[in-house]
């Protein structure tokens, strides 16, 4: 057996399964999985897009009510994986089919790959800063490759560790949000904050800023069930996540929002998504947080994207050690393309378009079409309840196309006050609904339990 063999069967037993699981995990530590998860620079960034386009204390209350409603969003599909053991994407096969389920798990993939580019570039920056800071040499793109090939690394052979390690950053953040915090307001005043003049033609509305903060709990959703399946009830994990999202989220979207305008009030050049904006009224510590902290995140989002491919298909398992070598190449390649920083909004807004119609599809067939029921056909590599026609629901398809079609019209054609993520999942939601209703299905619920036996079994 060749070191190449013996390599691809050990990473094979230790990477996770898309099959079911037994939870075990109290809400206390479902709470802290989803505080340390979200308290990244990446949501700290998005922060400082809102200030000083939109009134500060707008912005703040902004942030809080799209969390909420996002992750109530979150909790219900993330509580789906906790009554049947499943992932997210496993879980696309009731409403989609086996097959048809191949559909969102692609659009994960890209997302996932996009959000890894993003975090690279950003990790890349911030190492730059501090070399520059030391030495003079500066290059940002070289710096980039850096990191991503280092997470690439991690995401292949120690991700076990990172994933342990991540709270200790998260708590360092904290530590960075309180500092920030603490400067900031003894700096200025609240009624300084909310002085804060707006640009002459500003790009953010307060609808933009809501539908920004409402797609990005759409796009940690797509990890809800992964985490989730792991909490031992329905109560545990629904509490634990939606405490510890919306917590992480406002304090760290605050964070940025609040460090943005410490910057214009201090006479500086508000440049929104850029860490050595906030960095430098800071200091260099702030970048070697930012630079812990994206990578530990980035390696965990790398390995999410191979498990993701590695476990498409019940059954049929792709090579591991493959998989992770091709997509970690092509995280590297992506990692120089910087232009894409400044279209974080696009690509934000192009998540909730993708995934907001899949989760509104998710969370009928599941609650009200199944009645809170996925069989152990769901474990099925062909046959079953969930083939549907030739392993497609073609229903689900075309309602996750319309609901994606408009996201984008209501985005870039006809733009509404209060953006395109929340009207596009109601106007799916709906939709699906009535057109489910005439074929509605029943059936004994599956626990975690029954799934993770049947699959042993198989």
């Amino acid at each position: 057996m060749s070191l190449y063999t013996r390599l691809e069967n050990r990473l094979a037993e230790q990477s996770d399964d898309a099959g079911a699981v037994r939870g075990t995990y109290s809400g206390r530590r479902m709470l802290m999985i989803w505080l340390a998860a979200n308290l990244v620079v990446t949501t700290l960034l998005t922060g400082t897009l809102f200030v000083p386009d939109v009134p500060y204390g707008l912005v703040l209350a902004l942030i809080v009510g799209g969390t909420v409603l996002g992750a109530a969003v979150l909790v219900l599909i993330g509580a789906i994986g906790t009554r049947t053991g499943l992932p997210t994407m496993a879980l696309t096969r009731g409403p989609f089919g086996t097959r048809g389920s191949l559909l969102p798990v692609a659009a994960n993939v890209v997302i996932l790959m996009g959000w890894s580019w993003v975090q690279a570039m950003l990790a890349g920056i911030s190492l730059d800063y501090i070399v520059a800071t030391l030495t003079g040499f500066s290059s940002p793109v070289i710096f980039a490759v850096l990191c991503q090939t280092i997470v690439v690394i991690l995401a292949i052979f120690g991700h076990a560790g990172v994933a342990r390690v991540e709270p200790w950053f998260a708590a360092i953040i904290l530590a960075i949000a309180a500092y920030v915090f603490f400067v900031a307001f003894t700096s200025f005043g609240p009624a300084d904050f909310a002085a804060i003049p707006a640009p002459a033609e500003p790009f953010y509305s307060p609808g933009l800023v809501f539908d920004v903060v409402l797609a990005t709990a759409i796009s940690w959703t797509v990890l809800s069930a992964d985490f989730n399946r792991f909490a031992r009830g329905t109560r545990a994990g629904a509490i634990g996540s939606g405490v510890g999202y919306t917590l992480s989220t406002v304090i760290s979207m605050s964070l940025g929002a609040t460090a943005i305008g410490y910057v214009v009030l201090s006479g500086g050049e508000p440049v929104a998504f850029d860490p050595v904006t906030i960095i430098e009224p800071f200091g260099a510590l702030f970048a070697v947080a930012i630079f812990l902290s994206v990578m530990a995140t980035n390696t965990m989002v790398v390995y999410g994207m191979v498990t993701t491919v590695v476990n498409a298909i019940p059954g049929r398992r792709v090579p591991f050690l493959a998989t992770a070598l091709i997509l970690g190449v092509i995280s590297i390649i992506g990692a120089t393309f910087f232009g894409l920083l400044a279209q974080f909004t696009t690509f934000l807004v192009t998540i909730g378009a993708l995934f907001a119609p899949v989760f509104a599809i998710m969370i009928v067939d599941y609650y009200l079409i199944k009645r809170g029921s996925y069989t152990q056909d769901i474990l099925r590599d062909r046959g079953g309840r969930y083939w549907y026609r030739g392993g497609v629901n073609w229903l689900a398809v075309g309602t996750w196309l319309v609901g994606a079609v408009l996201a984008y019209v209501w985005a870039y054609v006809w733009p509404l006050p209060f953006g395109a993520t929340l009207p596009s999942f109601v106007v799916t939601f709906v939709l699906y609904l009535l057109l489910s209703l005439p074929g509605r299905t029943t059936g004994g619920f599956a626990p975690a339990q029954s799934l993770a036996t049947v699959q042993h079994e198989r």
